[in-house]
């Protein structure tokens, strides 16, 4: 809590609350949560639940050219992932997985990190094609809301930038060997020589955790699965909404799931405070539903989003007797 990141989070996630909540009438939230029928996120979480077995399959499938490690074990490492994204700043869990996947299986953290990012640029894939697929229903809402007027310009930037890196991660997993003498004549001629073994160790990990986009085949699996996956993540939101008294189309769902999720990039207090709720109340008020309709759906839907899997998630980590320390800081290193 005393890094400036931290710091910065957090006036980041205020400024997005303001966003999201300016204007509302307490009252008539209240009335909107107050009568909710919370019993539809019973199904909602179920869902979700198998999307997170989808995500350890997906992760299962891109470390196969490293080490087979079955869905089954992968599943509750993928939980506390989840789980240490949701309470540590900075996406803390995503080097927490690789770290305790190192200690239970032996796998080498930056060969882990290489699938992890992976996966993270699929997701933006996704994300920016569930955005793409509605761009001509966008471009009816953006006299509606300003917040979500820009979403077309960050959307051919952000597509830019994503499949920008997914190239430049298919040729370093085609051509290992002549990434790998690029990667060494930077490291020989721009580090001090104390650091070049071990970040050349570090490199060659790392190309060897992108073994599995070495086959068309391979990319096109991990691909249809994040496609699932986010579906399924959809589902959620589909089940969630009919809590309230509100109707959109499934397709305006897939929208309001591909901004908010492109919104939690950007750096916030952890748990995505606001970045998720205004991105997502704006999309829905640009579809006409009443503004505390949208604040109470999409606050109950963060909260169903994070709740479930942190619980999981820390009761697998209390199981493993493993806690976010100094120790584990430093294997992460």
């Amino acid at each position: 809590m005393k890094k400036w990141q931290f710091w910065l989070g957090v006036l980041i996630s205020i400024l997005f609350l303001w966003l999201a909540l300016r204007g509302l009438h307490l009252g008539d939230f209240w009335s909107v949560v107050a009568k909710a029928n919370y019993w539809w996120i019973l199904p909602g979480v179920a869902v979700y639940f198998i999307a997170v077995w989808a995500r350890a399959w997906r992760w299962h499938y891109l470390l196969g050219p490293i080490k087979k490690i079955s869905t089954a074990k992968m599943f509750p490492i993928t939980t506390i992932g989840y789980m240490g994204n949701n309470i540590y700043p900075a996406r803390a869990g995503e080097v927490l997985r690789a770290v305790i996947l190192k200690r239970k299986e032996g796998v080498p953290v930056s060969a882990s990190l290489a699938t992890i990012i992976v996966e993270r640029i699929f997701d933006g894939v996704v994300m920016l094609a569930f955005v793409f697929v509605n761009l001509p229903e966008l471009a009816k809402l953006t006299g509606s809301s300003g917040f979500v007027g820009n979403i077309q310009q960050v959307a051919i930037y952000g597509t830019a930038a994503f499949i920008g890196a997914l190239i430049v991660f298919l040729l370093a997993a085609m051509f290992p060997v002549f990434t790998a003498k690029v990667g060494e004549w930077f490291i020989q001629h721009l580090l001090p020589e104390r650091f070049r073994e071990k970040i050349s160790g570090i490199m060659h990990k790392f190309l060897g955790g992108l073994a599995s986009l070495r086959s068309p085949f391979n990319v096109l699996m991990v691909f249809l699965t994040s496609v699932v996956i986010w579906l399924l993540e959809t589902a959620k939101y589909w089940f969630v909404m009919h809590a309230f008294n509100f109707e959109v189309s499934f397709f305006a769902l897939i929208l309001m799931n591909g901004i908010v999720n492109l919104a939690t990039t950007i750096p916030s207090a952890p748990g995505y405070i606001g970045t998720f709720d205004a991105p997502g109340i704006a999309v829905l008020t640009a579809y006409g539903v009443d503004q505390a309709t949208a604040a109470g759906y999409t606050l109950t839907l963060h909260v169903a989003l994070w709740l479930p899997i942190t619980l999981v998630g820390a009761w697998f980590l209390a199981r493993e007797g493993i806690k976010w320390s100094d120790s584990l800081r430093t294997e992460a290193e």
